[in-house]
């Protein structure tokens, strides 16, 4: 019988924490924009709907340059990758913090959104190379808890700079944390080997064949997307039918945060254990708070507290997201995460403009909860269909014995079983 200490899960190491130390400043500088808005407005001389296009261009970049940067920097080391992706968003930064025009401004997110985008793929996939097979939600928790702290800390410090300082006072400060992340990344992050048979990307891309691929994008897209459909709208919501003051509007966004903080933490400690459990369980539970803020969003108290849940809710299920689509597409450990980053920023983008288009048919703000409660409703149905669907023997939990398998039936001699696992490189490549 194995003894305390063997069953003691190792501990995670540091370098993973650094990552998620970068993850911060690039989720601060993702999301700081929606409060410093008015002040680029004012200085850049456009409207706040242009303005607001400096948001929808980080999120296009970052759904275009995951899988670009991902391929572009396949055969390339991981830590050099790491380290020119995160030089080359530090700089966007100084570029957006100096822009003399929009334009200028524009470009800067659009580069900084690249940059961003390939340093999460790339972060992403050394993560999982640094930890076992079980603890892989724990990791991409760890990850995803900077994109929570950015939410909690990063976007209302960069709301409070912007106020007291000037706008380009946050681009400067998020500079200054990027380069804290690039010394991390130096003196942290270890030189991972290059696999013995280089990576090939047509052998990569073939994952988008496998049709629980598939089904994760579609998962991650939906889920996210329904959240960001309402969360988006969340300070009209509040103001306009709920009749809070807007001194009430940054307390309830940082409850989310603190939410989204405690749900990663959550998901990160059971998703690898019980990784459908946790997505039927999350999709589901944020589907049901949408629907109780449709239902009760004209009261104060209930649009606060569901405010807070839905931010446990849909971050619980985020290192279930990033840990499925390694299970199911590990033959291509860089797209794969590539491929969930996309997928969430597509999400993103299409979540607020299903809520926008709900708002313009004069449905009313508390209308975008109910989009977004059906778009993670099909999200649930199709976690259901994924799991209907798994091979024969395949689990969808953590063993280091066993991996999920890409095929999922042949044809001429029926139902394929769970295959072995292949011993792997550093990098999560098969060993030869």
């Amino acid at each position: 019988m194995p003894s305390p200490a063997q069953r003691a899960a190792p501990r995670m190491p540091i370098a993973v924490h650094m990552l998620g130390l970068a993850v911060f400043a690039l989720g601060t500088s993702e999301f700081m924009l929606s409060g410093l808005l008015p002040p680029i407005a004012e200085d850049m001389n456009v409207s706040i709907p242009r303005a607001g296009l400096l948001i929808s261009a980080f999120a296009i970049g970052m759904v275009i340059g995951a899988p670009l940067l991902a391929a572009a920097t396949l055969r390339l080391p991981r830590r050099t990758t790491l380290i020119t992706l995160i030089t080359v968003f530090g700089l966007g930064q100084v570029a957006g913090a100096l822009a003399p025009s929009y334009e200028v401004l524009f470009a800067s997110r659009v580069i900084s959104a690249l940059a961003c985008a390939g340093f999460w793929a790339v972060g992403a996939a050394v993560a999982i190379a640094m930890v076992d097979f079980g603890q892989r939600a724990r990791a991409m928790a760890v990850m995803l808890g900077g994109l929570s702290v950015a939410n909690v800390l990063g976007v209302p410090a960069g709301a409070f700079l912007g106020e007291h300082f000037g706008w380009r006072s946050a681009f400067w400060a998020v500079a200054a944390a990027s380069a804290l992340a690039l010394a991390g990344v130096l003196t942290l992050i270890p030189r991972i080997p290059l696999p013995a048979e280089k990576p090939r990307l047509k052998r990569e891309l073939s994952i988008y064949a496998d049709r629980q691929v598939q089904l994760s994008i579609v998962v991650t897209a939906l889920a996210a997307g329904g959240v960001f459909c309402a969360f988006s709208y969340l300070s009209p919501l509040l103001t306009d039918v709920a009749g809070l003051a807007d001194g009430w509007v940054p307390t309830v966004l940082a409850l989310f945060g603190v939410g989204a903080l405690l749900g990663t933490a959550i998901g990160g400690r059971f998703a690898d254990a019980h990784l459908f459990g946790v997505l039927l369980s999350g999709i589901a539970a944020s589907t049901v708070f949408l629907v109780s803020l449709a239902l009760f969003a004209a009261t104060p108290a209930a649009a606060i507290a569901l405010s807070f849940l839905i931010g446990v809710s849909a971050f619980y299920t985020g290192p279930a997201l990033n840990a499925r689509m390694f299970n199911v597409a590990g033959a291509a450990p860089t797209l794969a995460g590539a491929t969930t980053t996309a997928a969430f920023n597509l999400g993103n983008t299409g979540g607020p403009w299903l809520g926008g288009t709900v708002i313009d048919l004069d449905f009313g703000y508390a209308a975008t909860a109910w989009a977004g409660a059906a778009m993670t409703a099909t999200a649930l149905a199709t976690v259901a269909l994924a799991l209907r669907l798994r091979p024969v023997g395949a689990r969808g939990t953590a063993r280091p014995a066993q991996a999920e398998p890409h095929a999922e039936t042949d044809r001429t001699r029926g139902p394929v079983v769970a295959e072995r696992a292949v011993p792997r490189a550093p990098d999560g490549a098969p060993q030869r």
